[in-house]
């Protein structure tokens, strides 16, 4: 049996701004919530340093600001494991087809996958305009905001629908979709199930809108989603000049090599 004191024991190389993030993650899920004052008086560090770790567990979504300026726990700092088979293979393989897709358009183009109801961003390839979307890589988002997120739940059985937004554990989640709300949110997928894409008009982020498309595995069963993030000034321009068959041809490209690569 290993001496656990030994596991607790500071590495004799250890990175002090990795050591401060992590107890400022320490401070948000034991406290829920810190000011900047005190995330600095804690970490013995300035202001503007706390100030920088903190605005880097935000851009990351482990933390988020209310209207007091608190910082609190964000979507990332609460969830587990994704907990799915092939995901590091399905992040491998995709790579080069995001790379691929964000050459052709210019743009920002992202994987990701569902866990539970919300979706979780594997891999982010930049666009190289001055104007454009940043890193998601990590990111958590309710997946019926995501274009992507809202591509994966149109192919899933309206039982399991009902289980993940309909439910007592949705409310305690705070996932759930009120009922009057709930059939345009089933209406909305159908058509994205009839079109084979969903786009998303600033429903996650002012300025940004975005189209995903569900890719699946050889047996035709959904496995994530690829998406292209797109400040909202650009975005009917460059619908209008092709980037639903665009995205339709790299998710075809990549769902033949999904086959190739879990065949047998």
């Amino acid at each position: 049996m290993q001496n656990s004191k030994a596991q607790r024991k500071k590495p004799t190389y250890s990175i002090d701004a990795v050591d401060n993030a992590l107890q400022l993650l320490q401070l948000l899920r034991d406290l829920g919530s810190v000011r900047l004052k005190d995330a600095a008086a804690e970490l013995k560090v300035a202001p503007s340093t706390a100030h920088r770790l903190l605005a880097m567990l935000v851009y990351r979504g482990f933390a988020t600001q209310d209207e007091s300026k608190r910082y609190l726990p964000g979507p990332s700092l609460g969830v587990g494991p994704a907990g799915i088979g092939g995901t590091t293979q399905l992040r491998r393989i995709a790579q080069p087809h995001l790379e691929l897709l964000a050459a052709r358009l210019n743009e920002t183009v992202n994987l990701m996958i569902r866990v539970g109801t919300q979706v979780r961003f594997l891999s982010t390839v930049e666009g190289s305009n001055i104007l454009r979307i940043g890193d998601r890589q990590g990111t958590v988002l309710p997946a019926n905001s995501a274009s992507g997120g809202k591509a994966i739940l149109a192919e899933l059985d309206r039982e399991v629908l009902e289980q993940l937004f309909r439910t007592n554990n949705a409310d305690i989640s705070g996932a759930a979709i009120p009922a009057a709300d709930y059939p345009a949110f089933l209406q909305e997928l159908d058509a994205i199930r009839a079109n084979g894409f969903a786009a998303n008009f600033e429903g996650t982020e002012e300025g940004v809108s975005a189209l995903g498309a569900a890719i699946h595995d050889a047996a035709g069963v959904v496995v994530g989603a690829i998406s292209v993030a797109i400040p909202t000034t650009r975005f009917r321009k460059q619908f209008d000049a092709g980037l639903v068959q665009e995205v339709f041809k790299t998710r075809q490209a990549l769902e033949a090599d999904l086959g190739s690569a879990f065949a047998g």
